[in-house]
C-alpha cells in the first residue's frame, strides 16, 4: 500500500524499514513503514497489522510479534496518548500497562524507539488527505490558511493543532480531554451535576466525549429516568441508539453528539482554527447519526462568534491507518534519521 503522506525524507537516500505504530486503549495499529529518498516520493506502507492491547502484556510484545512476522527493521516509532516523565515512561489512563520507550527499545534489541503524541501524528497525517477521503459537515469546502484542530474520541479523547510555518508545520499536543466539560442545555446541567455527585471533576473525555464517556453519559441519563441500565459497554449504547430500540441509549448518543459540536466550536475559538479534522474510533461508526444531530448546530451556537465558525471547514475522516502514517511523517521530518 502507497500513502501519499508528503513526507520529505533525507536527500539522496532510501530510508531501511522501519515500524510506526498506533497505540490507543483498545488497539494497537502497527505498520512497517519505507519512504523514497527524494522530496513529495510516497510513503510506503509495507506490512499492517492491528493487535488487542488485552491480549498482551505489554507493547513490547506486540512489537515483538509484528517484527517476526514482518522484518527485522532497527527502529520504532511510538504514536501514543498520555504524559510523558523525566525518563521517557508514558502515564496514560487508557491503557492496560505502561509504556516505557527505553526499555522496549532494550528489550527488543532495537536502536531507538521514538515517542510521539498520538493525535500530534494524526495531525501530520491528516493535513495532507484529499478531499474525497472526508465527509464535510459545516463550512466551506476550503480550508483558509491557518491552524488546523485535529479531535477524535475513542477509548480517550485526542486533541491536537496543526500549525503552518513558513518553513514546516507546527503540531501542538494537547490534553484537552482532560479539561472540564462545559454544558449547555438543562439536560446536560442534570447530567453533570449527577457525575458530580460521584466525582469533584468531570472532564471532557470521562464526562461525555470518549466511549467511557458515553457509558457514562447513559448511566447519568438512565439515573435521572429512574430506569435500570440495559447496557454495560459503550458498543452496546451506540448499537441500540442506532437500531433505534432504546430510547435511553439514543438520548445518551444525541447528547453526545449535541457535546461534542459545543465543545469542538470552543476549541476552534480557543486555537484560532481554520478547519476542523474529526477523527477517533467512535465518530465513522455513527456518521449518519452525527449528520442528522444538533452537532452541527452546537458548533455554531457560539453568540457573536458564529459568522466566524461559519468561516471554519468541519470534517469527518476516517481513522485507519492515520496513525501509522501520521507517526511515520513525524519521524521523517524530525531529522531523527541523522542522528
Amino acid at each position: 500500500m502507497s500513502v501519499a503522506a508528503k513526507a520529505t525524507p533525507l536527500p539522496g537516500r532510501t530510508s531501511q524499514p522501519f515500524i510506526a505504530a498506533d497505540v490507543g486503549g483498545t488497539h494497537v495499529r502497527i505498520g512497517l513503514v519505507q519512504a523514497g529518498a527524494t522530496t513529495g516520493a510516497p510513503l510506503q506502507v509495507l506490512a499492517y497489522s492491528k493487535f488487542r492491547c488485552a491480549d498482551y502484556a505489554g507493547l513490547a510484545d506486540i512489537l515483538a510479534e509484528f517484527i517476526a512476522g514482518t522484518s527485522p527493521a532497527r527502529v520504532a516509532v511510538i504514536a501514543s496518548a498520555g504524559y510523558p516523565l523525566a525518563d521517557g515512561t508514558v502515564i496514560t489512563a487508557n491503557l492496560p500497562w505502561r509504556l516505557t520507550p527505553a526499555a522496549i527499545r532494550d528489550e527488543l534489541g532495537l536502536d531507538a524507539v521514538h515517542l510521539v503524541n498520538d493525535f500530534e501524528a494524526v495531525a501530520h497525517a491528516v493535513a495532507h488527505l484529499d478531499a474525497n477521503e472526508v465527509l464535510q459537515l459545516a463550512g466551506p469546502a476550503e480550508i483558509a490558511t491557518g491552524p488546523i484542530l485535529v479531535l477524535g474520541p475513542g477509548t480517550g479523547l485526542g486533541a491536537a493543532v496543526w500549525i503552518p510555518t513558513p518553513t514546516h508545520p507546527v503540531v501542538l499536543a494537547t490534553e484537552a480531554g482532560q479539561a472540564a466539560l462545559a454544558v449547555g442545555t438543562e439536560l446536560e446541567m442534570a447530567l453533570l451535576r449527577q457525575m458530580l455527585g460521584q466525582r469533584s471533576h468531570v472532564s471532557v473525555e470521562h464526562g461525555a466525549l470518549s466511549g467511557p464517556g458515553l457509558m457514562n453519559l447513559y448511566t447519568a441519563l438512565c439515573a435521572l429516568r429512574g430506569a435500570a441500565p440495559l447496557h454495560a459497554h459503550p458498543g452496546e449504547v451506540t448499537a441500540a441508539a442506532l437500531a433505534g430500540d432504546d430510547p435511553l441509549a439514543h438520548e445518551a448518543l444525541d447528547v453526545f453528539c449535541g457535546l461534542l459540536g459545543s465543545t469542538v466550536g470552543d476549541m476552534a475559538l480557543l486555537y484560532g482554527v481554520r478547519g476542523v479534522y474529526l477523527a477517533g474510533g467512535i465518530l465513522p461508526q455513527i456518521r449518519e447519526f452525527l449528520v442528522r444531530s444538533d452537532f452541527v448546530a452546537r458548533f455554531l451556537n457560539k453568540g457573536p462568534m458564529r459568522e466566524a465558525l461559519e468561516r471554519v471547514s468541519v470534517r469527518l475522516v476516517e481513522h485507519g491507518q492515520l496513525g501509522v502514517v501520521g507517526a511515520a511523517s513525524w519521524y521523517l521530518g524530525s531529522g531523527l534519521m541523522e542522528k
